[in-house]
């Protein structure tokens, strides 16, 4: 873990918003802006994406981020890259220190097969980001691709598995991603209640940015 304070005033933020439990949110931020997402109860997942504005066919790349930094998860210094080989932020600051990029959003399917049957239409991120992306009309289905978990964590095994746990975030805690370029912000503010990751308890969270 590489945990980092920011020198940040929240009232010198130029844009804030809190995203209810469980609920989508998409805005965008630009190039040069600072970007916090705020775990404001604790152990809340905030599922997340990244478009170029420019052309949001060019997208977070999760296997080109995690070989460029040789490191399994996120923390302060990583350089999150597109699917076109282009910074599209960095970490600047991070008081969690470990965020997740291999357990993806939960979906119907994942909820079908990692829990039960009767699971399979309770609300889900990727029904989160359908609704917000299809609403936005610059975003479509095919756009939906890997996407990171703020906040929450997964454990790989010694085997290479993955484990959902508690996690180990606190009311409070925050990341924040200074942007390479203009960004189209997709959050899915996990609305999960089957597995520990927000404490079977979703809970609101915040963004701020920073000129």
């Amino acid at each position: 873990m590489i945990l980092t304070q920011s020198q940040k005033q929240p009232e010198a933020a130029s844009f804030r918003a809190t995203i209810p439990a469980g609920e989508p949110y998409l805005f965008e931020i630009r190039a040069g802006q600072t970007l916090r997402l705020l775990d404001l109860e604790g152990n809340q997942a905030v599922d997340t994406l990244f478009f170029s504005a420019a052309n949001p066919r060019e997208r977070f790349d999760p296997q080109r981020t995690l070989r460029q930094q040789n490191r399994v998860y996120l923390s302060t210094g990583t350089v999150l890259y597109s699917n076109l080989g282009n910074p599209l932020l960095t970490i600047v600051a991070d008081t969690c220190g470990r965020h997740d990029t291999l357990g993806g959003a939960c979906a119907q399917e994942s909820n079908t097969v990692r829990y039960a049957l009767d699971k399979r239409y309770m609300h889900s991120c990727r029904d989160n980001f359908l609704r917000a992306a299809l609403g936005d009309g610059r975003l479509d289905k095919r756009d939906i691709g890997a996407n990171i978990n703020f906040f929450m964590n997964v454990p790989v095994t010694p085997e290479g598995g993955l484990t959902f746990e508690d996690g180990i975030s606190a009311p409070g805690k925050y990341v924040e991603l200074l942007a390479h370029m203009d960004i189209i912000v997709l959050i899915s503010n996990c609305p999960q209640l089957n597995n520990p990751c927000n404490a079977y308890n979703p809970t609101p969270a915040e963004v701020l940015v920073w000129d």
